[in-house]
């Protein structure tokens, strides 16, 4: 499988990181989920996800500040790199090019 294949769920994190922007963590991540894809998911498929992203080099993290509303842990923020977002356009151009292929599915482009 290429470094740039996503599954549902990895691209649906990468959209995410990148609409919440700064504020792109775990907990955020999976709320973000919930309410937009209307899908349920753990924050344990969450952080394996995450984790599966970051070893493919679609996204960083840093960690931010101790919260004493988190009892002192930090949130671990996510960020999209250049390799992240060139896998989401590939994925989005696939999908449209398959969607304009089928003439009761195809997109118009007026």
């Amino acid at each position: 499988m290429s470094k740039e294949h996503l599954g549902e769920l990895e691209e649906l994190i990468l959209l995410v990181i990148l609409k919440l922007e700064k504020d792109a963590y775990g907990l955020a991540i999976r709320q973000e989920i919930i309410r937009q894809a209307q899908r349920s998911v753990t924050i344990g498929a969450v952080h394996g996800t995450v984790n599966r992203l970051e070893d493919k080099g679609l996204i960083e993290s840093e960690y931010g500040g101790a919260t004493e509303e988190r009892g002192g842990r930090r949130k671990r923020i996510l960020t999209v790199t250049a390799a992240g977002l060139k896998a989401l356009e590939r994925s989005k151009d696939v999908k449209m090019n398959l969607w304009q292929q089928i003439p009761v599915l195809a997109v118009n482009k007026s």
